[in-house]
């Protein structure tokens, strides 16, 4: 109840102290404006830009399959972020971990889903023109947008960074000169709030600025027994300024600083199967093997560590553009920083590591703490022409630096399974004695063991902690560019030149006095201290025709070669003879034909498309180590191909409909066998995280009233097919808990607003069929992510604005 006021008073106390009224949806009209003629062009879907070339041009005009969220459909969606792009763009799909650092996004079912800190993601995603270096620095709260746009395909010759499966490129709002506030409060089951206010106006005739600060809280909705706490919510806030000085029409200069902050009980993994490490827990699942199929209503667990992220975010970044003659010059500048700290509980059991018993006859104890820190540094420089004449082009140069550190350390249970205490103390023994004395100890280590009082048990806790650091360098030339064959048909080509330089360092130190093996902790005897660099360059290019069939429809063919850079294998458990080896570069060859339509009342995109890619980086299963685990590799060859559509559409006055469907095929071609293990063929089988099919609709109605207030519906429909979580074994068989079931989600609101928009209030409801569903499986044969939106719940928002 204290939360509650405590919520309620940061609303009035900021709504009394700033003024401030809330954003409107921008689909949101009075009856005499949506009467004249330029709220009809406003409304206009040829008026919709987007600048995805690094131009602003119409979405018609742009001869790449792209999706686009504008900022207001955004808002009417309540979708608060990244994640929530999966329901919203059918060619999206989301790999949920235990933390951002990985998760992962994927893009017609090709992404780089891995542990490694030495590896850069397949979908690159930018904001505002400066390129992350972790999808994870992305999946914050989406606040201030204008528009996201989803662009699929190889995109190297547009962004300069590597982006071989496909770019997220997120834009947020620019100040205004007149004054304009706004205010929006959200309050949802469960006490969760989001508050959210923004100032925006002149500070001079050339200089603008704006302020948007934000602060969110969720209890969470997982249930734990073991201390009756609720987990698997957040907390967070942030605040991010923007200075625009125009001091004349050909010069804009654009100053952004943001920070962010969340400390997020979350995410735990849920015993979706029964793991039998604890039966007799309140939390154990329904579900006793997986021919009962996963236990999707499971909302408890049993653990007694508990799994947290805390982020930090700053960023800084300057856009100059300058205008000369028919030609803008633009440098972006940027500096990006990021702090990611896991806790994760291993063992999901409160009962592991008390026994005094070995493993793994009784439950075994197993937890990770994990620091890491990015620090990223990107300077662009471009020219494009003014897309008057006949030749139009975009050249630039791209650089971009990471360093990374991480420092990770896992506490388990003694490992003597396999008689790996005598192993240990042998090593032990030669470090620390000499002479006879060495002779007695070796020639009876159990003896030796009760000397020293060392037992190897469940209740024996070793650890060990690694000391990673990597770096990035990448650098690029690259240019894009149109010919006008005639008036109706243009060549499109482009070309880039990139040079990727990657290093890691590897320090991985026993803290066991003995040196003694745990679970999932390597012995003093394995100590690392590795370090490795790889330079590769390349060139990569498109080329393809653009026909416009009349003034709103046109087509176009294009064959586009994508390359994401080699990498490494750098994570805790690092082995020096199978990891330190190069992780070779992703390189793919993808063609799509196209066609688009735009009027005022429809907006209609098809793409169809098929991409070889060869090195595919993937988490490969391999068990030449000893134990079967998942290692990052050039996994081997895979095809994706498929057909997409976009649609956009005024059906009345009253009446939009937004949609889109995918239909997808990713598929192993080649597989390539890991070093010393036994494999069979993998050809025709799925890439994980492909569903077949997707496809949402989204209907939005506006309905005047003779009663001094408006309603606006939104209602949206979303399905997922079926779809593997991981890559097929060595055996060529998909383990069958990977398999995650389809689903169907239906979200609605209803919106009443009062005074010509100046005040909104909206009912909200999330998954109105209740329908549950996982997002990912997480491994050990019953360990699943299960999101928040699995559950049935309603929230209410207020918003105003001046």
């Amino acid at each position: 109840m204290n939360t509650k006021r405590s919520i309620i008073s940061k609303a009035v106390t900021l709504a009394m102290t700033s003024g401030l009224l809330l954003h409107a949806n921008g689909y949101a009209q009075d009856a005499e404006t949506k009467q004249t003629e330029t709220a009809k062009d406003d409304k206009s879907f040829e008026q919709i830009v987007v600048t995805s070339q690094k131009r602003v041009q119409s979405i018609s005009d742009v001869p790449v399959a792209v999706s686009v969220l504008r900022g207001d459909q955004i808002e009417s969606a309540f979708a608060n972020n990244v994640e929530n792009l999966q329901a919203l763009v059918p060619s999206v799909s989301f790999r949920k971990g235990t933390t951002t650092r990985n998760s992962a996004l994927t893009v017609r079912g090709i992404g780089t889903i891995s542990f490694s800190i030495a590896a850069e993601p397949s979908v690159a995603t930018v904001v505002d023109g400066v390129v992350l270096g972790r999808s994870g620095q992305a999946f914050a709260d989406l606040y201030d947008v204008d528009r996201i746009e989803v662009l699929r395909g190889p995109q190297g010759t547009l962004f300069g960074k590597n982006a071989s499966a496909g770019v997220v490129n997120i834009t947020t709002k620019d100040p205004s000169q007149e004054l304009t506030g706004s205010l929006s409060t959200e309050f949802y089951q469960d006490n969760e709030y989001r508050l959210k206010g923004t100032v925006s106006g002149g500070l001079t005739d050339d200089l603008s600025a704006s302020l948007t600060v934000f602060q969110g809280k969720f209890d969470g909705y997982i249930d734990n027994v073991y201390n009756n706490e609720t987990v698997n919510g957040y907390d967070r806030e942030g605040a991010r300024a923007v200075v625009l000085y125009e001091p004349t029409n050909d010069l804009k200069v654009k100053f952004i600083s943001e920070f962010y902050s969340a400390d997020d009980d979350c995410c735990a993994d849920l015993e979706g199967v029964s793991s039998g490490r604890n039966p007799d827990s309140e939390a154990a699942p329904s579900s006793a093997t997986i021919a009962d199929g996963i236990d999707l209503e499971q909302r408890q667990i049993d653990h007694d560590f508990e799994s947290r992220t805390i982020d930090d975010h700053s960023a800084f970044s300057v856009q100059v553009d300058k205008t000369v003659g028919d030609y803008t010059f633009t440098s972006i500048t940027a500096q990006r920083s990021w702090e990611n700290t896991e806790f994760r509980e291993g063992d999901f059991t409160s009962i592991a590591g008390d026994s005094d018993q070995p493993v793994f006859g009784v439950p075994f104890q197993l937890h990770d703490v994990g620091e890491q820190e990015w620090s990223q540094f990107s300077q662009e420089f471009r020219v494009a022409s003014n897309l008057s004449g006949p030749f139009n082009f975009l050249a630039g140069m791209f650089y971009w630096n990471m360093d990374s550190e991480r420092n990770f350390t896992r506490d388990a249970s003694c490992q003597n399974n396999a008689g790996q205490l005598g192993d240990a103390l042998s090593f032990y023994a030669q470090n620390n004695l000499s002479g006879d004395d060495l002779s007695a100890a070796l020639s009876d280590l159990d003896a030796y063991a009760d000397s020293l009082g060392v037992s190897c048990n469940a209740n024996d806790i070793v650890s060990a902690t690694a000391f990673m650091s990597t770096e990035f360098n990448n650098w690029a030339v690259y240019g894009d560019g149109t010919y006008d064959l005639t008036d109706d048909m243009r060549l499109i080509f482009g070309l880039r030149y990139t040079d990727d330089e990657v290093s890691y360092k590897h320090r991985r130190i026993s803290n066991d006095e003995y040196g003694r093996r745990g679970v999932g902790v390597r012995p003093a005897t394995e100590n690392t201290d590795a370090e490795g660099v790889v330079d590769e360059t390349n060139l990569s290019g498109r080329v393809g025709l653009q026909y416009d069939l009349d003034q709103n429809q046109m087509v176009y063919a294009t064959y586009s070669q994508g390359y994401k850079g080699p990498g490494f294998n750098v994570y805790y458990n690092f082995n020096p003879a199978n990891d330190g080896r190069p992780i070779g570069a992703e390189e793919s060859d993808a063609f799509e034909i196209g066609y688009k339509y735009a009027s005022r009342d429809l907006l209609l995109n098809v793409a169809l498309f098929s991409t070889d890619i060869e090195g595919f980086q993937a988490n490969n299963f391999d068990c030449s180590d000893g134990a079967c685990i998942t290692r990052l590799t050039n996994a081997g060859d895979v095809t994706t191909q498929g057909i997409e559509l976009d649609m956009m559409w005024n059906a009345t006055d009253n009446l939009t409909l937004i949609g889109g469907a995918a239909y997808t095929k990713a598929e192993i071609d080649k597989f390539n066998c890991p070093e010393e293990a036994t494999c069979t063929d993998r050809s025709g089988l799925d890439v994980p995280f492909s569903p077949d099919m997707k496809y949402s609709l989204t209907a939005e109605y506006f309905m005047e009233t003779e009663h001094g207030f408006n309603v606006y519906y939104n209602a949206s429909y979303i399905y997922t097919d079926e779809q593997y979580s991981d890559l097929p074994g060595n055996t060529g068989e998909f383990n069958p808990h990977s398999l995650l079931p389809d689903y169907s989600m239906l979200n609605a609101s209803v919106s009443f607003s009062f005074k010509d928009d100046a005040f909104r209030v909206s009912l909200i409801a999330k998954n109105l069929l209740d329908e549950s569903y996982a997002t990912t499986y997480s491994g050990d044969n019953f360990r699943y992510q299960i999101p928040r939106d699995a559950d049935r719940y309603y929230g209410i928002a207020f918003k105003a604005q001046f």
